[in-house]
């Protein structure tokens, strides 16, 4: 830290060129609103897992178990994996930044693609690394570009698989290939969000590569099929010696006793995941092929949203504003260098048809 003349406190250097990161709006003009800008369940939580939250309001006064035992323990019962390997955080986004924080410093370089999720540069530049942006081609990750931004000074790569914003992906072959090409000492963090989402035969979340290496790390989120966003929750599978350094500088007690609760139960209710799977595989492609219709480039998604590319003279920003009118809000994608874009998430049936109708009048 540095100090002025004055004697103000200055952040590291590098801190204050780094751009806040702005989640999707939650207001609109009406009565009634459709949010649809920040990938959240239609379906809201598991009731059980409300439940569950609920119950722990009794005991507020106790500190929360700091090692997350009984999620850890749900979580590999569920997936098959060893509970000792798994850390929980606060949302996938904090253990993205306690990634970053133990293996990054000055000098280093930390890749993603073009589209990646703006977390990623937030989380190399506030340790003083450098961020190399591999282009990525049709909206989709490139994997030679991925390799041939590798360079000795290398010590992270970052892949959103699927990807936010795009909602493309790469199977599992890929991912593969692009591990194979990075030296043992670079970490390849697997960001699989929207994992549950995926119904592809040649998809895979990132297990098997964990379980075979030293120098791969899967992240996952509640916020997304499991509907806990409000929650913070989130959980990492990854080698011995990553979850040894993460367990000794994240916070000691990261995760609250009513997250740990809720999480444990939707971890449980296998029933409310396959009614919210079942609901994007019949609303996602509908979705796609009605906006389609109307002249609305639409890049195919295997998330929980869509990528809505605007035809020239029908800018983004202008959809963006009629469809408030309407009482709907969308995802302006300035951010991620895509400002003839918004993207969309998969609501519930009133949701969907709604924006639909109110895209056709735009387009019109």
């Amino acid at each position: 830290m540095t100090i002025t003349a004055t004697g103000r406190p200055q952040p590291r250097p590098g801190i204050l060129e780094i751009e806040a990161y702005v989640p999707g709006k939650s207001q609109a003009k009406g009565t009634r609103i459709h949010k649809l800008s920040s990938n959240e369940s239609p379906l809201g939580a598991s009731p059980r897992a409300i439940e569950a939250y609920r119950a722990t309001a009794t005991t507020l006064e106790r500190y929360p178990d700091g090692s997350a035992t009984a999620l850890r323990n749900a979580i590999a019962a569920r997936y098959g994996l060893s509970a000792d390997r798994i850390v929980c955080g606060a949302g996938s986004d904090e253990l993205l930044q306690l990634l970053a924080h133990a293996y990054l410093g000055e000098g280093d370089e930390a890749v993603y693609s073009q589209y990646g999720f703006l977390v990623y540069p937030i989380a190399i530049a506030a340790n003083g690394a450098r961020s190399i942006v591999a282009p990525e081609s049709n909206q989709t990750t490139d994997v030679d570009a991925m390799i041939r931004a590798v360079t000795p000074r290398t010590r992270m790569v970052f892949l959103a698989n699927p990807n936010n914003p795009t909602g493309t992906y790469l199977p599992f072959s890929e991912v593969k290939r692009l591990h194979a090409a990075l030296p043992a000492g670079v970490l390849l963090v697997l960001d699989a969000a929207y994992a549950e989402f995926v119904r592809n035969n040649d998809y895979e979340a990132g297990v098997a590569l964990v379980s075979e290496h030293e120098n791969v790390v899967m992240t996952r989120t509640f916020s997304k099929i499991f509907g806990l966003a409000a929650l913070r929750l989130g959980w990492l599978y990854g080698p011995a010696h990553v979850v040894d350094v993460l367990n000794r500088i994240r916070g000691p007690f990261n995760v609250s006793s009513g997250a740990i609760a809720a999480g444990v139960a939707a971890m449980e209710d296998q029933a409310f995941v396959e009614r919210a799977i079942a609901h994007n595989s019949e609303w996602l492609p509908w979705l796609a092929a009605e906006i389609g219709r109307l002249g609305i480039a639409v890049t195919p998604s295997v998330g929980n949203f869509l990528l809505l590319n605007f035809p020239s003279g029908k800018p983004a920003a202008a959809a963006d504003a009629f469809l408030q009118e309407r009482g709907i809000i969308a995802r302006r994608m300035d951010a991620y260098g895509l400002p003839g874009a918004l993207r969309l998430t998969v609501g519930d049936a009133e949701a969907n048809r709604d924006v639909v109708a109110a895209l056709k009048d735009f387009m019109s």
